[in-house]
């Protein structure tokens, strides 16, 4: 029997090659922007970075300002492989590091799933301006809850960042909302140059980071973290 020709035959060599390539993002954890991300970091050879190349100037940070280490993190809040990292491996990093003083952690937006990685992101940079000190409890509160990506209509998600944004206590949503309506523009503008700076760098996929010369594709475990920082705080 010449396989070549049998539909049955044709229909599972999709279905195997579409579970292969969905393996090979859930391997390396990371929700690639471009198809080439899908199958290895950075989409082939991997760039020349520096964290001091990087502009994280106007971005919200945890930590100390002067810490001796910074992680550039960007990420899609509708990604759920950056929910992934913000759940398992950043409190890690917090306890061990930012906690310490020896790691601040910027987060870099990097909005490419769809328009409510862009309102997500908006709202983001207004409890930054309003509520610095809440941001972090806001961010996790955020991923905690995170929605499957694009399933929420614009009046849906908006909902959901109201209720999200009531349940960390300080935050006052009828500010946030008209931050949002003030100073959209600029947000949008802040939010780009993050995305910006991260294509610059080779970042194509969410999360990613860069610590010191090194960028980190994928929602990694801990010890690689862990194992980049040392490799920075011991120079």
């Amino acid at each position: 029997m010449n396989n070549g020709n049998n539909p049955l035959f044709l229909a599972g060599s999709v279905i195997v090659a579409g579970i292969l390539i969905a393996g090979a993002v859930l391997w390396n954890g990371q929700h690639p922007a471009t198809p080439s991300a899908a199958g290895t970091p950075g989409g082939g050879t991997a760039p020349t970075v520096n964290i001091a190349d990087v502009n994280t100037s106007n971005s919200p940070y945890l930590g100390q300002a002067n810490a001796p280490v910074t992680i550039a993190f960007w990420s899609d809040f509708q990604c759920p492989f950056c929910k992934m990292f913000e759940m398992q491996t950043l409190p890690q990093v917090v306890q061990n590091y930012v906690n310490q003083g020896k790691v601040k952690v910027v987060f870099m937006d990097f909005p490419f799933l769809g328009p409510d990685s862009m309102t997500d992101a908006e709202y983001a940079r207004a409890i930054w301006s309003l509520y610095p000190s809440l941001y972090y409890e806001w961010r996790t509160a955020l991923f905690t809850n995170q929605p499957q990506e694009n399933s929420l209509s614009a009046s849906a998600n908006l909902a959901f960042l109201k209720k999200t944004t009531q349940s960390v206590s300080g935050l006052d949503w009828t500010k946030i909302v008209a931050a949002v309506q003030a100073n959209q523009p600029a947000y949008d503008a802040a939010i780009n140059n993050d995305k910006a700076e991260g294509t610059k760098e080779g970042v194509n996929a969410t999360p990613s980071f860069i610590i010191g010369t090194q960028l980190i594709a994928g929602a990694q475990p801990y010890a690689v973290f862990q194992q980049a920082i040392d490799a920075q705080l011991n120079k």
